[in-house]
C-alpha cells in the first residue's frame, strides 16, 4: 500500500520555515512517520519543488485542470484521491490507510 502526498506550493514540508511554525504541518508530518512505522509507504511530492511528479500523475493533472491548487494538498491512496484540501489529522489517515488508530 502507498500513500501519496501532493503538497501545495511552500517554502518546505516540515511546517518550520524560519520563524513561522505552521503546527498543523508539523502535526503531519508526526503522522507521515507514524505512518511509516505502521508499515505504510508514503511519498510525498512538493509542487515548488517536483513540479514533474505533477504533471506526470494523471490523477493529480486532472485535479489541479479540475480545480486549481485549491484541491491541494492531496493524499491518494492506490491511485485514488481519498482526500483533499487540507492535511488530514492521524485518526483519518488510519481510516484512509485501514489500519488501527493508536
Amino acid at each position: 500500500m502507498k500513500l501519496q502526498v501532493f503538497d501545495p506550493p511552500m517554502c518546505c514540508t516540515s511546517g518550520v520555515c524560519g520563524t513561522n511554525v505552521d503546527t498543523k504541518l508539523v502535526g503531519f508530518l508526526n503522522d507521515i512517520e507514524w505512518l511509516k512505522k505502521q508499515g505504510i509507504e508514503v511519498e510525498r511530492h512538493g509542487l515548488a519543488f517536483e513540479p514533474a511528479a505533477f504533471v506526470t500523475n494523471e490523477v493529480v493533472k486532472n485535479a489541479l485542470k479540475q480545480e486549481g491548487n485549491d484541491c491541494l494538498p492531496l493524499i491518494i491512496l492506490n491511485n485514488e484521491i481519498v482526500y483533499k484540501g487540507s492535511y488530514p489529522d492521524r485518526k483519518k489517515l488510519a481510516e484512509i490507510c485501514g489500519i488501527e488508530y493508536l
